[in-house]
């Protein structure tokens, strides 16, 4: 099934694939650990396999899930609902608070919250951390002369 407007949203919680005018049930496996919220993906072409559960999206990828902080842009997405899988391809690049990364392919697997990186042949993954200084060890270290040691 070809969609088209250009954006799906996956409500994580119910299961359902939401699209302007049609929605789809799709096979969700629900854990516990699981907080819910809309997984919005927007791109020129997408694609629903409604026996696979498979949803793909194609050309300026961009993907959004508020409840876990994460942007995302891609070439292309594809949802394994059956497996609640991400699998981002082409030049992709993830920021979640403020942290990044970029790799040629990142898999994100949606219960877990976790990211799998993958490179380019002959490259490699980028990550950005922010990494905050505790008080303590922000602070100026003691260089008086009693403190110092032969």
């Amino acid at each position: 099934m070809m969609i088209n407007p250009r954006t799906w949203t996956l409500g994580l919680m119910t299961g359902l694939l939401t699209l302007p005018g049609m929605a789809i049930n799709v096979a969700v496996a629900q854990t516990p650990q699981v907080t819910g919220g809309a997984l919005t993906v927007r791109s020129d072409i997408q694609e629903a396999n409604s026996q696979t559960g498979v949803v793909t999206a194609r050309g300026n990828v961009q993907v959004f899930y508020p409840a876990r902080k994460i942007q995302a842009t891609s070439a292309q997405a594809q949802y394994f609902s059956k497996e609640r899988r991400l699998v981002l391809s082409g030049n992709v690049y993830v920021l979640q608070e403020g942290n990044s990364m970029r790799a040629e392919t990142m898999t994100y697997l949606v219960d877990e919250g976790r990211f799998i990186a993958t490179p380019q042949s002959n490259q490699q993954v980028e990550s950005i951390y922010i990494v905050t200084e505790s008080q303590q060890s922000s602070a100026a270290p003691n260089t008086s002369p009693t403190n110092r040691r032969p």
